[in-house]
């Protein structure tokens, strides 16, 4: 595909006059979503320490600018020129540039993201948005997996043993939730029909915002409602992607002193909270363009609706308000709940966050597939309800207990304990098998104990007994 082809199917500049001045509002487009980027991340630091300041009836941020303001600007500046150390032992190359493989996915998948709708600049009409492509969830999933090689990167080639485990935990953890991510974000495909996060954002905004005619609202056309479930696990799949509290247990100090940036001094390890920030920023605008109908929102009556207004301040004013819901959420979640064991955090994640996304959507399937072939075999009315829609509620009911007897015939075919305590039994010795059970379970009931103790009464540690 030529650059002009590729260009015109990404956005509506006439890409047959691809001239300075195309190439400049592309350029242009691209410093301004990376300066977005980080002066976002500069107000959530100080909106996260006020917030939770104020959570815990204290002053937060107050001295450096107005109510603190310029408080992130004077840390990042005084990392800036902090002294840069290198162990010894550490793969010096890779160890440079481990920091900016971790932020660079980051912007990337920020760049599929329309923070607002189609304007006019310099007489080239195009869309407030880096790039649009047509496989641009793709690209989304793409990324957020490419983020883990900075953290990967960064465990390995620093020569310690601490950061190498943190590094090893975030692979897990990202293997642990990926899968969720990608099922979730299937949500909002399946309402849309396309991979495109443009199609997404404008089948979102159907209707009109009418006080005459409430019902047509585009606000009800929002994959929040019918792809609640998606919403709910694509919240904490990204919060666990994103190594934000309660699931960092890649950096828990208790545990692995700083974990994989342990080596890490001044602007460096600036860089990996700054990619850390970004991507919970990134996921969080991905979660507003999916599911909350992006920059969609009512438009000023009192002006036409192509006044600059209405086509550049408020699609950004409402894609800006609902990222800001989003954040405050997530400091919340920060100042409210404590680390989970890493047990749990595994445990969450296989054990029931992948089969309740496997579940939703294989009843969104036949929900959709319903509505899309008009399925009426069931000739039954019920109240407000024709035959179609008693078919759709009907076959979805269906597929939830048929994917529940596929998951629990799964689950029936592994061998819990005592199963694989009778495989260790010799054949000749059947007596043996009563007293290896109950001391297997006294020992495990003992373990379960000291960590109920441990927990009760704070023995200071984080990582306890995996039982």
């Amino acid at each position: 595909m030529s650059l002009s082809s590729f260009l015109a199917a990404a956005d509506p500049i006439d890409a047959s006059k691809l001239d300075l001045t195309t190439v400049l509002i592309l350029a242009g487009k691209a410093v301004a979503i990376f300066v977005i980027l980080l002066v976002s991340v500069m107000f959530y630091v100080w909106f996260m320490r006020k917030v939770i300041a104020d959570m815990q009836n204290r002053v937060g941020p107050a001295s450096a600018g107005p109510f603190g303001l310029l408080q992130t600007l004077a840390d990042g500046t005084k990392l800036f020129f902090k002294e840069q150390s290198i162990p010894d032992s550490a793969d010096k190359s890779m160890f440079r540039l481990a920091p900016y493989f971790a932020m660079v996915p980051a912007f990337l998948a920020f760049a599929i993201i329309p923070i607002g709708g189609t304007v006019v600049i310099a007489g080239h009409r195009t869309n407030l948005q880096l790039i649009e492509v047509p496989m641009g969830i793709l690209w989304l999933l793409m990324m957020s997996g490419l983020g883990l090689y900075g953290i990967l990167l960064a465990g390995w080639s620093s020569g310690s043993k601490y950061p190498l485990l943190g590094a090893v935990r975030a692979s897990a953890q990202l293997l642990s939730y990926e899968a969720t991510l990608g099922l979730a974000v299937i949500g909002a495909v399946i309402q849309s029909g396309s991979l495109s996060t443009r199609v997404i954002v404008d089948s979102q905004s159907q209707g009109t915002w009418s006080l005459s005619n409430i019902g047509d609202w585009p606000l009800f056309n929002w994959f929040i409602i019918p792809a609640f479930i998606s919403f709910i696990l694509f919240l904490f799949s990204a919060i666990a992607e994103t190594n934000h509290p309660p699931f960092d247990l890649v950096e828990a100090e208790q545990e692995l002193v700083g974990g994989f940036h342990t080596e890490y001094t001044g602007i460096r390890f600036a860089i990996f909270f700054l990619a850390e920030f970004m991507n919970l920023i990134t996921m969080s605008a991905v979660a507003v363009t999916l599911f909350l109908g992006g920059p969609s929102g009512p438009s000023l009556g009192f002006v036409s609706d192509n006044h600059w207004l209405n086509t550049w301040i408020m699609p950004v004013a409402y894609f800006m308000g609902k990222l800001l819901i989003l954040l405050y959420g997530t400091v919340w979640i920060r100042a409210s709940l404590p680390r989970l064991r890493y047990d749990q955090l595994m445990q969450v994640g296989w054990k029931y966050m992948i089969e309740a996304s496997f579940l939703w959507v294989a009843t969104m399937l036949v929900l959709s597939t319903s509505r899309a072939y008009e399925w009426d075999f069931i000739n039954v009315t019920f109240g407000s309800m024709n035959a179609q829609q008693v078919t759709a509620v009907f076959s979805a009911v269906a597929a939830v207990i048929v994917s529940f007897g596929i998951y629990y015939t799964l689950k029936a075919c592994i061998p819990n304990e005592s199963e694989e305590l009778q495989g260790l039994i010799p054949s000749s010795h059947p007596e043996l098998a009563k007293d290896l059970n109950i001391e297997v379970v006294n020992e495990v009931e003992t373990l379960r104990a000291k960590a109920t103790q441990d927990d009760r009464y704070g023995s200071g540690t984080t990582n306890k007994v995996d039982v």
